[in-house]
């Protein structure tokens, strides 16, 4: 009993002697909670600004706040020929920028069919070099350009870089880096004359954050968001908005040649052409933005979750999806673009590791 009234003495006196320590602790703990809290009010205030209010709020139509002609290079994409239309659907005229295909001229046709406008194609072959670059001057010339979008492709199998054969790598540097940056050296002068303008580069979340067997796609579409934001910072005061949009996964159509990729659309992975409706509210509004809102939760969640787990979780999933005979099991396309079923994989990983 003595011992039990010793301790309970002994504890009151070192509570006694601590309680500075202890409100200490508390403050610091309450500073954190408050800053967190404005910190998450912050990033809730900025998804209604860039994501809602656009589209509640009627604005000038695009034709008077940019141009009247878009530029249109990778339409082969299923985003950005979804991008198209919504740009033509606003009464925005249309240059495609491809190689020959016949493909090119359907698409134009189909957008002087559907929306009534203009559709014109320039048809050139990559690398572009100064030959290749006199279709696209020739089609520029003349006109009030008010859009340029480059939408870099990327393949939607993992590689390892010393497995990518290297004449892949100049067609990717070809097609992706330099075609982008070379229309923006061709299209921008022109904006720059008349004040007015906007660049949108659509590329990937995989820029976001290193994952194994996607080198190449992160270092693209690294590049293109990188490339946006100093353009945005050297001619923001020239009147010309220059936009980065990191899409994590979209539903791909029927189509679309691809073995792992999500073919049905949801919530988080949504149709192309729904995608690019709420990527143009956004323009204007914010010059880096996934361009869809619940993509926007998604890329909060990624920056919340530490790189190396990421990194870790993602080496732990490619190597028992090397041993699994389910594919179900593992999706590698999805890795670069969901960190919410990177989450769950890790987690499914975890509870069967013993199974």
């Amino acid at each position: 009993m003595a011992a039990v009234d010793s301790f309970q003495l002994l504890y009151r006196e070192i509570s006694r002697s601590c309680s500075f320590y202890y409100e200490t602790l508390a403050l610091v703990g309450a500073l954190y909670a408050a800053g967190t809290a404005v910190l998450l009010l912050r990033d809730c205030c900025t998804m209604v600004r860039v994501h809602f209010l656009p589209r509640m709020i009627p604005t000038k139509r695009l034709t008077q706040r940019f141009g009247d002609w878009a530029v249109i290079n990778g339409v082969s994409e299923p985003v950005a020929r979804a991008y198209a239309e919504e740009l033509a659907r606003n009464g925005v005229c249309i240059i495609l920028v491809g190689p020959d295909h016949p493909a090119l001229a359907d698409i134009a046709s189909s957008l002087m069919h559907s929306y009534g406008v203009e559709a014109v194609v320039a048809r050139t072959d990559f690398p572009l070099d100064q030959a290749a670059c006199k279709p696209i001057k020739e089609a520029l010339r003349g006109k009030d350009i008010g859009f340029l979008v480059n939408c870099v492709g990327h393949p939607l199998s993992s590689q390892n870089l010393l497995e990518t054969p290297e004449q892949h790598l100049l067609e990717l540097v070809n097609n992706t880096i330099a075609s982008a940056t070379l229309m923006v050296r061709l299209v921008l002068p022109g904006m720059v004359e008349r004040s007015r303008g906007a660049v949108v580069n659509i590329s990937s979340s995989a820029c976001c954050r290193p994952l194994p067997a996607r080198v190449t796609l992160t270092a693209s579409t690294g590049y293109l968001d990188q490339l946006s934001r100093a353009l945005h910072f050297e001619y923001s005061d020239a009147g010309i908005f220059v936009q980065s949009l990191t899409p994590f996964q979209l539903a791909l159509p029927e189509h679309q040649p691809s073995s792992s990729s999500c073919r049905r659309s949801g919530w988080f992975t949504p149709k192309p052409e729904v995608y690019a409706r709420h990527a143009i509210s956004t323009l204007g509004v914010s010059s880096r933005t996934t361009g869809y809102w619940p993509h926007t939760l998604q890329w909060r969640l990624m920056k919340c979750v530490p790189e190396w787990i990421l990194v870790f979780g993602s080496r732990m999933l490619v190597a028992r999806a090397e041993t699994s005979a389910s594919p179900v099991f593992w999706q590698q396309s999805w890795l670069c673009y969901s960190p919410t079923l990177l989450l769950l994989q890790i987690i499914y990983y975890i509870i069967t590791i013993d199974s």
